[in-house]
């Protein structure tokens, strides 16, 4: 085989076989596949598509270009997988919850993309935190304590790495077949008995129409059910944050609320939701309605608080964090609220735009070497459907310095939407979708 002979058959609209995509993912993954083959590759991909059979093919092809794990546990082995929004730290409230309830959960998550945060970077604001471990410590970590939340190695289906920066720098990032494939090869690549994925739908998400939102829960689905992990996805709303607050510090904040408050709020909600569906297809719960209860009751009752102190002790994080978390995380210098211009309800919100005001506050990343500053973001957040009057704040900056929390509150006011009526709210759950 030859990279040449597999993209003129794409060119010619032929679906390789799987065969040919496992022979390219692996010159993707030992330079035998050139830059210029990969762009070329990814082109062609992009214009022509691979079809369900071809999809499947290629996701299982960068899959098995690395290492594959394989666990010594006494459970089943489950994930959840989101497609990126903001206010979404769902996974810190649900790996939790889940080993509570008798699962394990090794769960390889990424870094800041775009607007949207990255569970890691959020983790790291908890000081000592490390999520760049070793697959022997990894595989420890889950024996000890039932999950761990890291960033993948250099082996975990490193034909993905080397694709997706050929994708960012020609114009090929929004193929349907290689945003599956980039997505499964690396969740797959941990082996899950099952695998639930949240596909963001709204301003705040990469997919703004619940058509595009289902279209790319469709190909998930059937390419990871193909590839034998039993798996669902649930589209979910994101026209609003899921939680108040944007910002590595701040979104811990929210997430050790609910851990340790139990409260009843749209990012309990849909770690309830999410974490049923995975309980249904892992066989431990017979109905979705058994599984969110469940998943509710080990959030109220403390028991995932105590077990994500452990996770974080696990990864260097403080010993006592659970029982002291405000006193651990960092605070910004400058603090500011964004006064309503006028009255009215909260209409409309651009979660995008809000997302891309903490990136410029240097909570996120414009180029792959920033520095993040984990103290900075925004807090307080009204919520779609609020009644506000004049000069009640919209949020709260939290900055370094003043010209940026000042600049940062003109994006707020820009991002959020004052009428006279109050809205009609679609439901967090959209859809779900199951094999």
């Amino acid at each position: 085989m030859d990279a040449r002979s597999i993209i003129a058959k794409l060119r010619r609209s032929e679906v390789p076989t799987a065969a040919e995509l496992n022979w390219f993912a692996q010159g993707l993954a030992d330079g035998g596949v050139s830059d210029a083959q990969a762009g070329a590759f990814a082109m062609a991909v992009c214009m022509g598509g691979l079809g369900a059979q071809g999809r499947a093919d290629l996701t299982v092809a960068m899959r098995d270009s690395g290492e594959v794990l394989i666990w010594d546990v006494d459970g089943p082995v489950i994930d959840k997988h989101s497609t990126g929004g903001v206010g979404d730290s769902v996974s810190l409230v649900l790996a939790p919850a889940l080993v509570e309830l008798g699962a394990f959960v090794p769960m390889i998550s990424g870094r800041g993309l775009g607007h949207t945060g990255g569970t890691l970077d959020k983790l790291e604001a908890i000081p000592g935190v490390s999520t760049q471990i070793g697959q022997d410590r990894l595989a420890q970590i889950l024996r000890d304590e039932g999950a761990a939340i890291v960033g993948a190695t250099g082996q975990i289906a490193p034909a993905d790495k080397r694709l997706y920066a050929i994708r960012d720098v020609t114009a090929t990032v929004e193929s349907l077949d290689l945003i599956t494939a980039s997505i499964l090869s690396k969740k797959l690549a941990a082996s899950p008995d099952a695998l639930v994925l949240d596909v963001k739908v709204g301003s705040g998400a990469f997919m703004k129409t619940h058509e595009d939102a289902r279209n790319l829960a469709t190909a998930l689905t059937e390419t990871a059910n193909a590839a034998g992990c039993r798996t669902s996805a649930v589209i979910t709303d994101m026209n609003q944050p899921l939680a108040p607050a944007l910002g590595n510090a701040l979104e811990i904040c929210e997430v050790m609320k609910v851990l340790t408050s139990g409260q009843n709020v749209p990012l309990a909600e849909i770690s309830a939701e999410l974490g049923g569906v995975l309980l249904v297809d892992a066989g431990m719960v017979s109905t979705l309605d058994e599984g969110r209860d469940k998943v509710s009751e080990v959030i109220r009752n403390g028991r995932a608080a105590e077990r994500f102190g452990r996770m974080m002790a696990a990864v260097g994080g403080p010993l006592h964090f659970v029982e002291n978390w405000s006193r651990y995380l960092p605070e910004a210098s400058v603090i500011l609220e964004v006064p309503a211009p006028s009255s009215g309800y909260v209409t409309a919100m651009d979660g995008e735009a809000l997302g891309l005001a903490v990136v410029a506050l240097g909570g996120g990343r414009q180029v792959e070497d920033d520095v993040i500053d984990p103290a900075v973001g925004i807090s307080d957040i009204v919520r779609l459907g609020d009644k506000i009057d004049k000069g009640a704040p919209l949020a709260v900056i939290h900055a370094a310095r003043e010209d940026a929390a000042r600049q940062a509150a003109q994006s707020v006011l820009h991002a959020i939407s004052l009428g006279p009526e109050s809205p009609s709210l679609p439901g967090i759950v959209h859809e779900r979708i199951t094999a």
